[in-house]
């Protein structure tokens, strides 16, 4: 799953810096050198070179303070170096100034999760969502799914894999823990079906492939189990996955 967070993180990094749009139609000079600087301190996160970021997103804060974009920049930032109080305070500042952008309050949530604050992360996940004029509500719903996952609660992760797989059928983020839900729950059938589902929309990964081979040895399907077993065994060779391959070889 940590893979399927990692994707998500870097969508919402990208949204970060494809919405630096300021709500003045007719900005000041400062706002105009704010957004840049905001810019430039994810391009700076991009390339890992993290002090050049700080230095920039520290100059947006002064140029404009009240530009939500640069506090949700600056809290992701805050997060890659460790900086967990720091980077509350710059979230909950970003949704305060900006309380109906939904990638703020989805990545707000995402945070809140990490920091095991499940039932408020929940909230803000709900009021991304709740945003009609959001474009992607299953990214929101994806993160609520794998926070209770991460909790142990199959049973409410299961309903919000759903819903974000309502709203985007092809969300491989949704698919591949769907089929890791279904699994654990006694139904390989459902599972290979989920898991199928993901292979058509994104590209095998150490965990998909794993997870195959666990279906497929449910269903007793041993050709299939074999051919994903070879995958992982050429692909990803080093992955704690091929370890528990070789752990459970028969």
């Amino acid at each position: 799953m940590r893979s399927v967070l990692m994707v998500i993180l870097a969508v919402l990094l990208s949204a970060c810096a494809s919405t630096n749009q300021l709500s003045d139609p007719e900005p000041t000079k400062g706002e105009k050198a704010a957004r840049i600087n905001t810019q430039l301190g994810v391009a700076y996160m991009r390339e890992g070179q993290y002090e050049q970021a700080a230095d920039k997103l520290q100059k947006a804060l002064r140029q404009a303070p009240h530009y939500a974009e640069a506090y949700a920049v600056s809290a992701v930032l805050a997060e890659r170096i460790g900086e967990h109080e720091k980077a509350q305070r710059y979230h909950r500042r970003a949704v305060e100034l900006a309380p109906d952008n939904a990638s703020m309050l989805n990545n707000f949530g995402r945070f809140l999760c990490t920091r095991g604050k499940v039932d408020e992360a929940l909230g803000y996940f709900e009021r991304a969502v709740g945003n009609s004029l959001y474009r992607t509500p299953e990214v929101p719903l994806g993160n609520a799914g794998l926070c209770l996952m991460r909790e142990g609660d199959r049973t409410r992760a299961e309903d919000y894999f759903l819903r974000a797989l309502r709203a985007n059928p092809t969300f491989a983020p949704a698919l591949l823990p769907m089929a890791e839900i279904r699994l654990q729950n006694g139904d390989a059938l459902s599972a290979r079906g989920f898991h199928q589902r993901y292979v058509e929309q994104a590209p095998q990964t150490a965990a998909s492939l794993w997870l195959g081979i666990r279906i497929e040895r449910e269903l007793g399907n041993r050709d299939a189990a074999a051919s994903y077993s070879l995958l992982l065994r050429n692909n990803f060779p080093d992955s704690e996955e091929a370890r528990k391959l070789r752990e459970t070889a028969h």
